[in-house]
Order: structure tokens, then sequence, then C-alpha cells
């Protein structure tokens, strides 16, 4: 692959990234008690660093169950994988593809990041379903689901996370018919957050694997960066450079070329894997998904919703995340919602298919944790 197209790669799949480097910055903006404060990078390492010498901090137990499963693995390994089915479901008019396991158990809804889909969790719902009812959705413009274009429907915007949020809570109610706890990847975990907010009484728990730290969002760019970052995307959104950036990244190399910045081990890394993100953005509108996406700055951050969040939180960070910089993250375990922060070592950005050995008995011990705590929702709440 050409340098110029290497370069258009990471633009694309991570413009945030881009931003953030384009963007000198002094400081990140953390907003507490529905304030922004400028709190500098250095006293965010400081001051989490702190709480892992805390002699009852919340990293102890989660982190101890990660311990045991790098000397012994993943205990799930001995039995094999429960069959995975894939349907549809029709929202809004819209088909929406998603894949379920399991027949007994607390349910499990699995929620994808940007530009992947429901297959990025094939490692953990077979796995997962040995004790729980599985569900993995393509959220509406990703993977396999609808990918419908807001311009063509009159909309100014679609692709929002209050729209996916509906989507997660309206699967709650149609297909699962009863509460679940979330399990999110990337901005899958904002998406989480976003629907617990909206409605409190369908989450039971929500489980974040490197959640996204929007980095992108207009909250968080200085006054003189943001017309900058506002003529940029409307050069996307709404020329031809938009479709030539997303025609550079749609091939094999490109697609391999951006996982293997973001997995911290490669090897991860196969022909599968790139054929399973790669393949739902060949379809018929996912080009347009995908600009409209990025150029949505807008929106809840995940230090605003966390306050509003009535369910208990586990937030796990792959400690090599070259996009979603742990230190940065740690400073969501100062939120009262989140009972614990679990550093992943030696993962990057994407824990659950990178080291699912490590994920998938966090989820159930999370899980186990607080199935017994909340009763199900009544029949008429569905």
């Amino acid at each position: 692959m050409n340098t110029m197209a290497s370069s258009l790669t990471v633009s694309m799949y991570k413009l945030d990234l881009w931003f953030h480097k384009t963007i000198k910055r002094t400081s990140s903006s953390i907003p507490f008690n529905n304030q922004t404060r400028h709190v500098p990078f250095q006293f965010l390492i400081s001051n989490t660093a702190s709480r892992f010498s805390l002699p009852n901090c919340k990293f102890s137990i989660s982190n101890s169950l990660v311990d045991n499963c790098l000397v012994h693995g993943d205990t799930h390994k001995s039995t094999p994988p429960i069959e995975v089915k894939t349907s549809t479901w029709n929202w809004r008019d819209y088909s929406i593809r998603y894949q379920y396991s399991g027949s007994s158990g607390p349910a499990l809804l699995l929620v994808h990041g940007f530009g992947a889909n429901s297959d990025h969790w094939r490692k953990n719902i077979g796995v997962l379903a040995e004790g729980h009812r599985v569900y993995s959705i393509d959220l509406i413009g990703y993977g396999y689901s609808d990918k419908p274009n807001p311009r063509e429907l009159g909309l100014n915007s679609l692709y929002t996370f209050e729209t996916w949020a509906s989507q997660l809570n309206d699967f709650c109610t149609d297909v699962v018919k009863d509460q679940a706890f979330f399990i999110c990847n990337s901005i899958g975990g904002v998406v989480g957050l976003q629907a617990a907010v909206m409605k409190p009484e369908i989450c039971r728990g929500i489980f974040l694997l490197n959640i996204s730290l929007r980095m992108l969002h207009i909250k968080k760019q200085p006054w003189y960066g943001r017309p900058l970052i506002k003529s940029f995307q409307s050069l996307l959104r709404n020329t031809g450079v938009g479709k030539f950036f997303y025609k550079a990244v749609a091939t094999p190399d490109s697609v391999r070329n951006i996982l293997c910045q973001c997995y911290n081990d490669t090897s991860q890394v196969t022909d599968e894997l790139v054929d399973i993100i790669l393949r739902p953005g060949l379809e018929p509108g996912a080009a347009d998904v995908f600009l409209e996406f990025i150029c949505y700055s807008g929106g809840p951050l995940p230090e605003e919703l966390l306050p509003q969040v009535k369910c208990p939180v586990l937030v796990a960070w792959g400690e090599k995340d070259p996009w979603e910089p742990i230190d940065l993250g740690r400073a969501y375990a100062e939120f009262d919602s989140v009972e614990d922060f679990v550093v992943l070592p030696n993962v990057g950005h994407c824990p659950q298919d990178e080291a699912p050995h490590l994920v998938n008995p966090l989820v159930a011990s999370f899980v186990a944790r607080h199935a017994a705590r909340s009763a199900s929702l009544s029949s008429a709440a569905f």
C-alpha cells in the first residue's frame, strides 16, 4: 500500500486522533457535575496512578480475575461454544441483523464499535451463551442492517447516539423481551450509556470496553480549532473528497493496516477478521453512513452520561490502545456509577476480539455479581 493510501487510512478511520495531533492541546476537558473544567494531562496521570496504591481501590477484584486468566487461561475453553444463530428484526421499517445464542440465564446485548458489526463478537457469543441468553446486534447503518441515507429522507441527522440507543431499548422490548446487560466496545459504549439513561428500567448493567473518548467532540476542541474541524467535515460530507477517501480505505490492505494499528497482538488480525470488517463496508450506502458519522461532532460525551446512569458500570481498558489512551480513560473510574476499572495488559482497542480469554470471564463475573440484584421486568412493561 502506497504512502498516500496509508495516510488516508489513518485520517478516515480515526479522525479524532488526526485532529488530536493536528490541533495542539495542553489539557483535557472532563466535565464533572455538569460543568466543564480543564484538567492538565499530568494531573490525570498522577491522580489516577495514586488510585492504584490505595488498599481498597476499585481495581482489585476484577484485576485479580485478569491475572488468573493470564495464568490459567479462559476456563470456558473446556466446553465447545454453543451454536450461534442469525436472524433479522424489523425496526421502524428497517431490516436489522442480529445474532443470538443460549436459552437460559440473564440476557446480554453485545454492541459493536465504529465500522464494525455483530461478527466482531464471534469469539464471545457462543462462549457467554453457556450461562446467558446472548444477543449481538448490527446498529442501523452498520454490518448487514439497512443503511438509509438521511439526506434522502430529508433528515439532518439519523446516525446519532439517541437513534442507536432507541434501537437497543426497542430491541430489548421486542426481541429479548426482558432486561439486559449491555456489553459494549468503543462508540458502542456511548450507545449503551445513552440507552440506559433514556430507559433505565431496561438496562441491568453496562460493561464498557475501551469506550470512545470522543476526542473530536466540539466541546473538547479549543475555540480556534473548531472552524478547522467544521470546514474539514463539510469538505468530506459535501464534496467528492469524502467518497475518494472512503474508496481508498475500503480495500483489504487498508483495513488490515487499520486493524494492525489498533490490535497490539497483530497475529489476531486474520483474513477472516479483515473480511468481517470490509465486506459490509462495500454494501450500498456504507460510504454515506461512514461520512455522516465522522462529521458528527455533537451528541453526548461519556462523562456527561455516567452521572445519569443508575445501573452498575464496569470499565475495562486495553492498555495498549493507541486511539483511546488509557491514561485519559482512567478518569472515568471517579464516577460513582463505575464500580471497577480493569486494565487489560498488552491489549489494544478491541479486547473482546483480541483477548476473549480475558474478556469473557470478566463479563461473566460482572453479570453474576449483579444478576441476582435486579428482578426481571414485569410482563406489562413489554
